[in-house]
């Protein structure tokens, strides 16, 4: 019996090739856009869900009141793990973790700029990742061992085995025995880094404190088995009060790891979503794309009912029960479904690459892990299933009797199902379109937006080896050559903000006064380099003011913050130290462009550098700048490569996720827009097929081709209008949400639905007037000669 069904649905299938070729098209595509899309959310539910302890596993956060509000974040005290591995007994293990470093690594004969980790020795018993080779209980025995990862281990020594006792330089100072060599870490870990390093070296290098007023790492937490989290997490909550004698007000919360990746977003002290969002619509905008391509099926199967409805009848009087024509009906759903699948498997396979470009963590399935079998046999069969159901129990339910008789009639109604599944269709067409629209309009109205400096010509060098040493001879020789029109260090590179607090104090500060300020250190000609607008005062000068370097410049909205009428020679004290206001600067992004300005104080060369920014002579074309900056750095920093990045590419990085957004937006809702057309293509050449004889009946008593192409048109371009009816509404909500989440935001306009459900109508049209036409064109005498 099965082999007959087979028989039969293959016999279907090749002599309806073009309604075949369209099912099966559609359905590949809508399977492989699926596909793609629920690989991106298993990797994304996946992170860091392969470490055994996980459930055990919590990151430490802060959490303290602002102006009302509870605010929470998770960089830490340094002292804060080890005072909770020595106070609670509930805890097993603790760990700190900071990656911000990266250090110049030489073997031999090699050498590489290699992102570095410091971590205590304890964090390789927390979390899974694999040694290929070393003893684990004695990787960090001293502060000057080392372990890297198998892909570094290969660029240093060409091999990833027997590393054993070899030694490395790190950066111009100090030399690092290999203690182990780690497995390369997946793409699905939060984790980044090619080397770690015991924290036992932080501290010999004075990187490390015991201030607890500086959040400045990554704390991680095992309970033991039996703790409770609830009660662990109230009694460490003001360790940080505690300890640092009531100096600080943070309150430390636990928050687990299986959460960290997908639920880290709080709000007003809980937990308020995160990434979660993204994976949920990510998934419902999958199912949408699936749905909309076995709305095709449905549509073309129950189209073509009368073409298989004297086969029902005959099965129907030869014995054949309504069970077994399901059973078949689905069969073929199942067997078109799976020649689907292996046409999306390609597609999937091809469109990969690209798709990753798409992604911050490139998809890697690997088809040696049978999980993605399981996987995409599930799609298939779900998808054979979803889109044969209908059609299925609806060819089955005909009545043997009327159908032998010739007396069928299709579902002429004004709301028969295939007009209400064309209408959802293309319900989730729009609300993809207005939402690519949207999403690409606040991209380009953050990228509008006056940011306060000038990216042009203007690129920042990161102070490694003998850089800080020599900043000044860099400086010099690069203004004496005319290489550069200004130059000038700074704390951070200016699209960057590494540091803030609030525990600034200045004449007038109001008690309870928490306003948090972003914190920028410079030294002289700061101002020119980075091309910022001084509104009063002036730039830093050392020469001509030997006290600037506890100068300080505030932003506008420091000023505003502070209260001060009059900025200049007020005293601002931070850190100790008393810093005296020289100059007042516009308002610039430092931060994310969609956000308000942060106060921000600006303090003079008394404070720390890690960036030197270089704007270029502009009588010079880049090249040339480039290749004589070179030079200047190789003579005073040979051992290091020469890394430069621009500051406009680094400004456009801020922009990434949002494009990333808006690409992805505009890819589904190219393909839902797609597959809709490709249905409707379907749909509009069998009904123009069925209606051959009244057309020609028309056209003999006189009826024009367009007035016929328009009466075969207008039935879709209504359903389409129907859609946007139903679409506009949830677009504007959807949308409405999305832009609370901006600061700095568009407002929704009428153009936007204009745009969308004019888009949709003139390609709806377009997909059907082909076949409008092209029915209207036919020859009346073909079609009548019969009768």
């Amino acid at each position: 019996m099965i082999r007959n069904y087979l028989k039969i649905a293959w016999r279907n299938l090749w002599k309806n090739k073009g309604y075949s070729l369209l099912n099966i098209g559609g359905l590949a595509i809508g399977m492989a856009a699926a596909i793609l899309i629920l690989l991106m959310v298993r990797q994304e539910r996946s992170m860091d869900m392969f470490h055994h302890k996980k459930d055990r596993l919590y990151i430490a956060g802060n959490q303290s009141e602002f102006d009302g509000e509870t605010a929470t974040w998770f960089a830490t005290p340094k002292p804060l793990a080890p005072a909770l591995k020595e106070e609670f007994p509930e805890i097993v293990h603790t760990a700190r973790y900071t990656s911000n470093s990266d250090f110049l690594l030489r073997s031999k004969d090699r050498k590489n700029t290699v992102r570095s980790a410091f971590i205590d020795p304890e964090f390789l018993e927390m979390f899974d990742f694999p040694l290929l080779e070393g003893d684990p209980d004695h990787l960090f025995d001293h502060p000057d061992n080392i372990v890297l990862t198998a892909s570094t281990a290969k660029k240093l020594f060409g091999t990833d085995r027997q590393l054993a006792g070899k030694t490395v330089k790190i950066d111009s100072t100090d030399y690092a025995t290999v203690t182990g060599v780690l497995r390369d870490l997946p793409e699905n870990t939060q984790f980044r880094f090619e080397a770690i390093l015991p924290w036992s070296y932080m501290e010999k290098l004075g990187w490390s404190d015991d201030f607890w007023g500086n959040n400045s790492v990554a704390t991680f937490i095992e309970l033991a088995p039996a703790a409770s989290p609830g009660q662990v997490g109230e009694k460490i909550r003001d360790i940080t009060i505690r300890r640092s004698n009531h100096e600080e007000s943070n309150e430390v919360i636990l928050h687990g790891i299986p959460d960290w990746w997908l639920r880290s977003r709080y709000e007003n002290g809980k937990i308020a979503g995160g990434r979660i969002e993204m994976v949920r619509l990510f998934t419902l905008i999958a199912c949408f794309i699936l749905f909309i391509a076995c709305i095709n099926f449905m549509n073309l199967s129950t189209a073509r009912s009368e073409k298989r409805a004297r086969e029902v009848g005959v099965r129907k009087v030869s014995g054949a029960g309504r069970h077994a024509l399901i059973g078949q009906f689905l069969g073929e759903s199942v067997l078109m479904a799976f020649l689907s699948g292996i046409l999306a498997t390609g597609i999937v396979i091809l469109g990969l690459p690209y798709f990753n470009t798409l992604l911050s963590h490139p998809l890697h399935p690997g088809i040696d892990d049978p999980s993605l079998w399981v996987f995409l046999a599930g799609i298939i069969l779900a998808t054979g299933i979803l889109a044969g159901a209908y059609p299925a129990f609806f060819l089955s339910s005909f009545n043997p009797a009327r159908v032998l008789k010739g007396s069928l009639k299709g579902n002429r109604g004004n709301f028969n199902p295939r007009k209400i599944l064309v209408i959802t269709q293309f319900t989730i067409a729009i609300v993809l379109i207005v939402s690519t629209i949207v999403i690409h309009r606040q991209i380009a109205y953050a990228q509008d937006r006056e940011n306060g400096y000038d990216r042009n010509n203007l690129i920042y060098v990161m102070e490694q080896g003998d850089i800080p040493k020599r900043a000044h001879l860099i400086k010099d020789e690069l203004l004496r050559r005319n290489i550069a029109q200004s130059v000038s260090r700074a704390g951070s590179p200016v699209t960057e903000a590494w540091s803030n607090g609030w525990g600034m104090e200045w004449k007038g500060k109001k008690e309870g006064d928490k306003t948090i300020f972003d914190r920028y250190y410079g030294d002289e000609d700061l101002v020119a380099t980075l091309g910022l607008t001084l509104v009063e005062g002036r730039d830093f000068d050392l020469s001509e003011f030997p006290t600037d370097s506890t100068a300080m410049l505030l932003n506008e909205a420091a000023v505003k913050a502070m209260g001060f009428k009059n900025p200049i020679g007020q005293i601002v004290k931070d850190n100790d130290v008393d810093w005296h206001v020289v100059g007042v600067v516009k308002d610039f992004i430092i931060r994310s462009p969609y956000d308000p300005i942060v106060p921000m104080i600006i303090g003079g060369s008394g404070g720390w550098f890690n960036a030197l920014h270089i704007r270029f002579n502009p009588s010079l074309n880049t090249a040339t700048a480039l290749s004589l900056t070179r030079e200047v750095f190789e003579k005073y920093n040979p051992d290091y490569p020469f890394f430069y990045h621009f500051v406009d590419e680094a400004y456009a990085r801020k922009f990434e996720d949002s494009r990333r957004k808006g690409k992805l937006a505009a890819l589904f809702a190219f393909l839902t827009i797609f597959i809709s057309c490709l249905g409707l293509f379907g749909l509009a050449a069998y009904m123009a097929e069925n209606r051959t004889k009244e057309i020609g009946v028309r056209k003999v008593l006189g009826a024009s081709v367009s007035s016929i192409a328009g009466l075969l048109s207008k039935e879709f371009i209504l359903l389409v209008l129907a859609a946007c009816a139903i679409a506009f509404p949830i677009a504007y909500w959807a949308m409405s949400r999305f832009l609370q989440d901006f600061d700095y935001r568009i407002s929704l306009g009428w153009d936007v639905f204009a745009i969308a459900g004019t888009g949709a109508v003139v390609l709806a049209l377009a997909t059907v007037s082909f076949q409008a036409v092209r029915a209207a064109t036919a020859n009346p005498v073909k079609s009548l000669k019969t009768e």
